[in-house]
């Protein structure tokens, strides 16, 4: 599966809320996951429905993190799961509703049990030391992304944590096929600038533009 087919791009920005989601989405993101903490079910249908009201019309898919009964009752379709929520997650009733998968891993144990749900990304980090929340997890680095990258085959691979503009080329040339972003454009001076420079990275490497 492609990153393409899976619903994904390069840049993957993660935003706390619909304000976030409606700001961005206009900058051209192709791809948003919504994170909301510590939430009543009624406010994350609400913020959904928000994120899904700014992100259809703009061809950006969104990716629901955590919630996927309140993403299954919204119409939303794609949501992120955590190790926790994964074990909780009614997984047969989110693929008989049509929502794609993706889901969080940090050690060998963890891509196992991903993988025995045929997830259609996983995801891995701490690649590098985030500064968002305290990680039990090392960063895994650039060689970890590579063994993970082998071990999954086609699979798309999502990397997080840490990524910089800087670091950005490394993680995608190591077979990422997406650089998840939070840090570093919420607490940039100018996040609608700093979104918009990882756009135009995004653009520039995307396959459609590597073709000969």
């Amino acid at each position: 599966m492609t990153a393409e087919a899976s619903g994904l791009d390069v840049f993957y920005p993660i935003v706390p809320d619909a304000a976030w989601v409606r700001r961005i989405v206009p900058l051209g993101v192709r791809v948003v996951q919504l994170r909301l903490k510590d939430a009543d079910a009624q406010r994350v249908r609400r913020e959904i429905i928000e994120s899904l009201d700014a992100c259809v019309p703009a061809g950006c898919q969104l990716i629901v993190n955590d919630y996927w009964r309140e993403a299954i009752a919204t119409g939303a379709d794609y949501v992120h799961l955590g190790q926790e929520d994964l074990a909780a997650a009614d997984v047969p009733t989110l693929k008989a509703a049509g929502v794609r998968i993706g889901i969080s891993t940090h050690d060998e144990q963890e891509l196992e049990t991903a993988l025995a749900v045929e997830p259609d990304y996983v995801a891995l980090g701490p690649i590098w030391e985030t500064k968002l929340k305290a990680m039990k997890w090392a960063p895994q680095g650039i060689d970890r992304i590579k063994a993970w990258k082998a071990r999954i085959g086609a699979l798309p691979l999502v990397a997080i944590g840490g990524i910089t503009p800087e670091r950005a080329p490394a993680v995608i040339a190591a077979g990422a096929a997406s650089a998840a972003v939070i840090t570093d454009f919420i607490t940039h001076a100018d996040p609608d600038a700093r979104i918009r420079s990882w756009v135009a990275w995004a653009r520039s490497v995307r396959p459609e533009n590597q073709r000969t």
